[in-house]
């Protein structure tokens, strides 16, 4: 008699074998829970699922650039088409978005050929630049309509993409939106807010501003730089990487305390090739020990948390 991995004592039911090749049987009332497990492994997985970037990057940088020298500058034709001066920080932009998942997408739009001073901060931050030129005396590039077509047609390909990010403040982004919000994704906008419809911003599950992203960052600068006048220890790299961790997951959660399984995921997301042993340690939990001095730690309910000191 066949055996179910369910319940071999069962009686009297009728067994089935899913596949042809193997002598494995179970249970007919089995098969739905397995075709269940098979189509929903690791896309319904929250600990798997991953983030897609887009940029509408000419868009940010405008913003940016008005932000800095006044409304209408970038729109000039003697500043448009001209090689540009770097004024956005993408590295913190993308570590923004490796603190909701794994980055699998990280993709910006744009004509490139007045973007070359950007060179190492894009390929420092691994993006895959797409690049469009502007057709005919136009000079939009159409950056907005294909990053859209990609976006919608990305997460109806790839199922393990649970949050996207668009970066650019257009309303044009708002038809999309809509997609992706019907598809279960989580939608996270950023934009300046010189430059951001507010519309676009009310689409999102949730919008930042960029300014705002680094005004964070420079009142944590500006309070390490107010600290007693002594001499500074030498820089430790493992201590600001760990740091960097724990504040962006904070951020992305609400709560400065954060869960000690999430932060070495989250480091390597942010440096892929960090070791600890490099650094010393024989472990990750012997690294926090070490840096005692970087992060406070504390018991949680189900595992250790850590908070920047």
């Amino acid at each position: 008699m066949a055996h179910c991995r369910c319940d071999p004592d069962l009686p009297d039911v009728r067994y089935l074998r899913p596949n042809p090749q193997s002598r494995e049987t179970v249970h007919v009332h089995c098969l739905s829970t397995i075709e269940y497990e098979r189509k929903h492994s690791l896309a319904d997985n929250d600990n798997t699922r991953s983030v897609a970037i887009y940029w509408d990057f000419e868009n940010l940088h405008a913003g940016v650039m008005e932000t800095k020298y006044g409304e209408g500058v970038y729109a000039k034709q003697d500043n448009r088409f001209k090689v540009q001066e770097p004024l956005v920080d993408v590295q913190a932009l993308v570590e923004l978005g490796a603190s909701y998942g794994p980055i699998a997408i990280n993709r910006a739009y744009g004509n490139w050929q007045y973007f070359g001073r950007y060179r190492d901060a894009l390929l420092q931050a691994s993006v895959e630049l797409i690049q469009l030129f502007p057709p005919g005396a136009s000079a939009k590039n159409g950056a907005d309509i294909k990053l859209c077509l990609d976006a919608a047609e990305d997460i109806g390909r790839f199922q393990h993409i649970g949050t996207v990010i668009i970066v650019g403040g257009d309303s044009d982004f708002m038809p999309v939106a809509q997609k992706i919000k019907a598809a279960g994704r989580t939608l996270i906008g950023i934009g300046t807010k010189r430059n951001t419809n507010k519309h676009w911003a009310k689409s999102c599950h949730e919008f930042r501003f960029y300014e705002s992203l680094l005004e964070a960052e420079s009142v944590e600068a500006a309070l390490e730089d107010t600290s007693p006048a002594i001499p500074a220890p030498p820089a430790n790299p493992a201590a600001e990487l760990l740091r960097r961790a724990v504040r962006l997951l904070a951020e992305s959660k609400g709560d400065a305390w954060v869960n000690k399984a999430s932060v070495l995921p989250m480091i390597k997301r942010l440096d892929p090739t960090f070791d600890f042993k490099d650094h010393g340690y024989g472990s990750f939990s012997e690294m926090i020990k070490g840096l005692a001095d970087a992060v406070e730690l504390r018991k949680g309910d189900v595992d250790h948390q850590l908070r920047v000191r």
